[in-house]
Formats: structure tokens, sequence, C-alpha cells
């Protein structure tokens, strides 16, 4: 387990800001058992630009899973059917998906802002691509990578943390076991694959997205036991800020 360290100083934009791996930390998102359930879904009333849809749960559905093909967000359809941290389903049981609605506010959209310059635009489309073909949240990911790299592949930090989404090596090597094959983070597709199954991983151990976020930038563990440092808390702003941006169709900076 990495030794703890005390905040840093605030780097500029671009610098490595990938978390360390917590040895022997059991890791993966939420699997369905077969267990059938009943309902636990919250019947206060959905975010404006939400439609609810019944669901039971089938073997293989996860949380993310489901929000990918419903069109949804996965912290909504985790909350919304209280199922904790981790987005445990079990196999039975209802829920209720929270669909976002055609033209809803950073959900709806059928196209995004498009940045004019051609290589930080294919950054763009690749990330985004990355984040919905894994049910994390395109206008995130995106935020996140603006953050850490301006949407730039070229980008190498003193740290060696590598290309878009700033990914250490040994954080790319980690990532593999969740890709499923081996990752080149100096490619495009493999860099923004490795941060956005990163998000994805820190989502399924966190129970908001101010720590999914601070997480990405000052490492879980440190999240855990001290909650957000300072310097985190305006990375965290940053970010979300971006995504609020990049939600109204507008430039991320």
């Amino acid at each position: 387990m990495p030794r703890e360290t005390r905040p840093r100083p605030a780097r500029p934009r671009g610098a490595a800001r990938l978390p360390r791996a917590v040895a022997g930390l059991a890791l993966g998102l939420a699997t369905a058992t077969l267990v059938a359930a009943p309902a636990h879904a919250d019947h206060e009333q959905l975010p404006d630009g939400r439609r609810a849809v019944p669901y039971v749960v089938q073997p293989g559905d996860t949380a993310s899973g489901l929000a990918t093909r419903f069109h949804a967000w996965t912290a909504e359809l985790i909350a919304h059917n209280h199922l904790g941290r981790d987005g445990h389903l079990r196999v039975g049981q209802r829920i209720v998906v929270p669909v976002v609605a055609k033209g809803a506010r950073g959900g709806g959209r059928t196209t995004m802002w498009q940045h004019p310059d051609g290589d930080r635009e294919k950054v763009r489309r690749v990330i985004a691509g990355a984040a919905r073909n894994h049910g994390v949240d395109p206008q995130l990911a995106l935020a996140v990578a603006w953050q850490e790299s301006g949407w730039q592949m070229g980008v190498v930090s003193d740290a060696r943390a590598i290309g878009a989404m700033q990914v250490l090596p040994s954080t790319g090597r980690w990532m593999e076991h969740y890709a499923g094959r081996p990752l080149d983070l100096r490619t495009l597709g493999d860099n923004a694959a490795a941060g956005v199954l990163l998000l994805r991983v820190l989502a399924s151990h966190t129970d908001r997205r101010a720590h999914t976020i601070g997480a990405y930038y000052q490492g879980l563990g440190a999240v855990r036991r001290h909650g957000l440092y300072d310097e985190t808390r305006d990375y965290v702003g940053n970010v979300e800020a971006i995504k609020r941006r990049l939600e109204d169709g507008r430039p991320p900076a």
C-alpha cells in the first residue's frame, strides 16, 4: 500500500493527477446475483427531464450497463433505487430506471459542441465514445480530460503521466484488468479507455461524484481517510464547471 502523503501544492493543468492503486483492493462493478428481492425504488419525484421506466433485474445486469442501455445516468439509477455504494443488483429485483428524456439538459443531446482544432476534436470524439461504451457520463470524462491535458495527446508530465487522460503507466497496467487486454497509453483509443475505466472504478467505490472526481486527482485511499484536501476541492470545482459548460453546449474554457 502506498505511503500517505500530505496535500501537494497546486500544479498547472496537465500535471500528473492519477491516484495510486490501493494494494489488495477488490475492484469491479456490481453484478447481479441469483437472489430475488422486492422493490426498493425511491418514489420521490425524479429530476426534470426524466421518465420512470420499471424494470426487473436479469442475470448479468449491472447498474452502469442498464444506464447505458436505457440512456440514463448511472449515479441517478443507483441513488433512486437505493442500491448502495457499489450499485449492487439482485436478479428479480424491481427497480425504476430514470431515463433521460430527449432534449433534457446534459443527457438528450444528439450532438456535442465540437472543438475547432482538428486534433482536439478527435480527442473529444474518442473520449466521449469510450465513455459511452463503458457506461460513464461522457461530459464528466471530457471535463476531466480537459482539466488534465486540454484534450491533447502529446502531453507527458514530469511524473510520466501520459496523454489526454494523463494516465500513469502503473495505472494503465491496473486498468488492463478491466479492459481485458493490453493498453498502449501512447495511442488515443487506449489512453481514453484507461482514463474512462478508472472513472468507472472510482465511481463504484465512492458515494458521490465529487469524491469520484477527487479520487482521480488525490487518490481513492486518501479521499476515504481524509475527505477532499483544499487543493482537491479546487480541482473538483474546476471539473464540475467544465462539465456544466459542455452540458450547455459551450466550449470547455
